[in-house]
């Protein structure tokens, strides 16, 4: 166990600063945009009568009337004016002026506004990207070509989880993935990794060079033990940025045959109670933030049940339907709630399991990815990616096809 990194002095009788959401109010269209911009995908309306891209999104093809319909197009730009935005009448953009704006021409077609990197200016070619605003709402940004997330840009920063210097609860530490997301986030210069270990410790655990590292803090943590849960962030000492669920118990079974009532009791006890329990005592935690999250990681099967694993689909399954309530809940917040989709991993439980599956390191780093980027939606491997392409295109065909 080390000690804290040091981070900002305040006074502790202070009113804390009020965190301001940007503006909510969008158009059933913006809305569908902003769900393909939470899968990190740059999308535009096309018409299917002219081909024309447009932009902001409509109802109908402003050239033709025609029907539109959602594209992957691509994301460049040039860079055809800018301005500057020193006043505002809205809360949340009088607490971060001035800000900048700029006209881009995509070369998708369409003339847009965005928000504008602060190494770019007029004539710049830019790669603009589709991200999720601290409301969950779709917002073009433009960046440098090479179209790497700047965490100096504080105006960026504002689609972002920032890693560098937070501090940061992970669940379950003592997994093959909790491992691998405390190395990450060490790797990405977290302050403080509350590394949440699941009773009784063992003694490989205490010898462990990841949980060793300087700014990790192993703590006994059980999730579906509500005391566990509450000793274990009494234990944090002081504010929390960024909670990681990574806690799971995969057992094989179904529902007639080769059932077990004590593993499945015990699968949804950890997906969907613990899931509530650990949501719920963080989230006072989190809104005082001004980049909080909550990152839930969340199995392939719970899009469609898996005879093989039944239970365990199930109680994800679960686990998804209360990640949806919470994300709208945490939106008012500027709270952002993440879900990282995976298929099998290269862990204990999936031995048996033949590839593809996920190395646990590749797991983690999508993890930091998916905050670095604002990403709501991730999908990490060919399973998790296939089984949402798949879903996305026709749910019951494909909870037919995956358990032929």
């Amino acid at each position: 166990m080390t000690e804290r990194s040091p981070r900002e002095k305040r006074d502790p009788l202070a009113r804390k600063k009020a965190r301001h959401v940007s503006p909510a109010t969008r158009s059933r269209a913006m809305h569908a945009m902003s769900a393909r911009a939470a899968q990190g995908r740059f999308v535009l309306q096309v018409c299917t009568d002219c081909d024309k891209a447009t932009y902001p999104p409509r109802d109908a093809c402003p050239y033709c009337w025609g029907e539109l319909v959602w594209q992957d197009r691509p994301n460049g730009a040039e860079i055809l004016c800018e301005t500057i935005i020193r006043t505002s009448t809205d809360l949340y953009f009088r607490d971060h002026l001035p800000w900048r704006m700029g006209k881009v021409a995509l070369d998708a077609g369409p003339v847009a506004l965005v928000h504008l990197h602060q190494d770019l200016g007029v004539n710049d070619r830019a790669a603009v990207r589709l991200m999720l605003d601290r409301g969950g709402n779709a917002a073009l940004f433009a960046l440098p070509p090479t179209g790497e997330i700047d965490m100096t840009d504080p105006q960026l920063r504002e689609f972002t989880v920032p890693v560098a210097g937070k501090t940061v609860l992970v669940s379950d530490a003592s997994s093959a993935i909790g491992l691998a997301v405390v190395k990450a986030l060490h790797d990405a210069g977290a302050g403080l990794i509350i590394a949440g270990m699941l009773p009784p410790e063992r003694l490989t655990d205490q010898k462990h060079p990841i949980l060793n590292l300087d700014g990790v803090q192993p703590v006994p943590l059980d999730i579906v033990d509500q005391v566990s849960l509450s000793e274990a962030l009494s234990k944090v000492g002081g504010p929390l940025d960024i909670v990681i669920n990574t806690a799971r118990h995969v057992r094989g079974g179904g529902v007639s045959e080769q059932a077990n009532i004590v593993e499945q009791r015990r699968a949804f006890d950890v997906s969907a109670i613990g899931f509530t329990r650990l949501a719920q005592a963080c989230a006072p935690m989190l809104a005082g933030r001004s980049h909080g999250a909550f990152v839930d990681l969340i199995s392939s099967d719970a899009l469609a049940g898996a005879t093989d694993n039944a239970a365990f689909a199930a109680a994800e399954a679960a686990r998804l339907s209360l990640l949806q309530s919470f994300r709208h809940e945490m939106r008012s917040t500027g709270v952002r709630v993440l879900s990282v989709f995976t298929g099998p991993v290269e862990d204990e439980h999936h031995q048996p399991v033949p590839p593809p599956k996920v190395a646990p390191a590749r797991l983690a780093a999508a993890i930091v990815d998916a905050l670095h980027q604002g990403r709501e939606q991730s999908c990490v491997g060919d399973v998790a990616s296939d089984a949402m392409a798949r879903w996305l295109s026709d749910p019951m065909l494909y909870a037919r096809e995956k358990n032929l």
